[in-house]
C-alpha cells in the first residue's frame, strides 16, 4: 500500500483526506455493496464519521481541519478495509438505512435492503389498505427494517430471528431510536413462537443466497453470518417455508413483502403458477416480492406443497 504521510500534514482538511481515501480505495481490489458502490462514497463516508461531520454534508464540510487523532484512524481504518476487506460499517460500528443511523457489528448483516425505500413510500402502491397498525419484521437480523417501519410510522411492529447475537443488536438498536413502547422483539424460528395475532404487513428479508452464490461471493461478505446468508442449495429454504405460513398471520387486506434477492428467477420457476408482483424501486435493488393476503389463500395449495 502507499504511503501514508499525507494524512499527516499538520493542516490536513477533510477535502484532501477524502481525496487520499478515494485513490487508496479506487487502488485497491475492495467490492462495494454494504452501503456504498463506489470508492467516492466510501471515502466520503469514511473521512466524514471519523471527522464526527453529518455523512450527507455538503461541499462547505470539504475545508472543515482533520486533527491528527482523526488522520491515525482514518489511516487504521483504510488500511483494514483495503488488507482485511472489512466492510466500512462493521469499521464504523454503525449503518445507515432508511435515513436512520443503526449500530451494526458482525452479530448481523449489515442493513443494505431495498426496502428501505419501500418504508420511506408507505408501502405504496402495492399496499392498498389504511395505514398499518401491526407490521411483523420477520429474520429482523439487527432490527433495521422492522424499527425504520416503526419509526416512520404508528405501527406496533414485531421483530423476529432465531438467533440470539442477532436480537441482542435488534435490543440496542431498538433502545437507540426509542422505540420501545411500540416494538417487541421475539426469538423465533420464523413464526413458530410468535403471539396467535395477525398483522398488516409482514417485511422479511431472510437469507435467500444459494450455495453456489454463497461459495462465490467477495470477501466482504465472509465477515457477515453466514447464517444470515445461506438458505440451503436453491436460496429458498426459509422463503418456502414463509410462504407456506405467513396467510394465517395476516389481515384480509395484509400484504406480504420478501426478499429473495438473485434467488427470484428460482422462485418463480418452483411457483410457476403464483403471481409474485416484483417490485421496483428508484434507488437500486432488485427481488423483492409482494403477495397479498388473499393471492397467498388463493394459490395456496402451490405454496404449501
Amino acid at each position: 500500500m502507499k504511503e501514508f504521510s499525507a494524512l499527516h500534514a499538520p493542516d490536513l482538511t477533510v477535502g484532501q483526506a477524502i481525496q487520499f481515501c478515494w485513490e487508496r480505495l479506487n487502488d485497491s481490489d475492495v467490492f462495494y455493496g454494504h452501503g456504498t458502490d463506489n470508492p467516492w462514497d466510501e471515502a466520503v463516508q469514511l473521512v466524514l464519521s471519523v471527522a464526527q461531520l453529518p455523512v450527507d454534508a455538503d461541499d462547505s464540510a470539504l475545508p472543515h481541519p482533520v486533527a491528527a487523532p482523526q488522520a491515525e484512524e482514518i489511516h487504521a481504518l483504510l488500511t483494514r478495509r483495503i488488507d482485511q476487506y472489512m466492510p466500512l460499517p462493521y469499521l464504523l460500528g454503525r449503518a445507515w438505512f432508511a435515513g436512520l443511523e443503526f449500530s451494526c457489528d458482525r452479530r448481523a448483516i449489515i442493513p443494505r435492503s431495498p426496502i428501505a425505500e419501500l418504508i420511506l413510500r408507505d408501502y405504496q402502491p402495492w399496499y392498498y389498505g389504511p395505514p398499518p397498525q401491526t407490521i411483523l419484521d420477520l429474520c429482523c437480523g439487527g432490527g433495521c427494517i422492522g424499527l425504520a417501519a416503526a419509526h416512520h410510522g404508528q405501527a406496533s411492529v414485531d421483530l423476529a430471528d432465531l438467533d440470539a447475537d442477532s436480537l441482542a443488536l435488534a435490543k440496542e438498536n431498538r433502545a437507540r431510536l426509542q422505540l420501545t413502547d411500540r416494538v417487541e422483539i421475539y426469538q423465533s424460528d420464523l413464526f413458530d413462537e410468535l403471539p396467535e395475532k395477525r398483522y398488516d404487513l409482514i417485511l422479511s428479508n431472510p437469507p435467500y443466497v444459494d450455495s453456489a452464490d454463497l461459495a462465490s461471493m467477495p470477501a466482504e461478505y465472509h465477515h457477515e453470518p453466514e447464517l444470515s446468508l445461506g438458505s440451503g442449495p436453491d436460496g429458498l429454504a426459509l422463503t418456502r417455508r414463509i410462504l407456506s405460513q405467513a396467510a394465517k398471520y395476516l389481515h384480509e387486506d395484509g400484504l406480504l413483502v420478501v426478499e429473495v434477492g438473485n434467488s427470484w428467477e428460482t422462485l418463480e420457476q418452483v411457483y410457476p403458477l403464483v403471481p409474485f408482483t416484483w417490485l421496483e424501486f428508484e434507488h437500486g435493488g432488485h427481488g423483492v416480492f409482494a403477495l397479498n393476503a388473499k393471492e397467498l389463500q388463493e394459490y395456496s395449495a402451490s405454496l404449501c406443497r
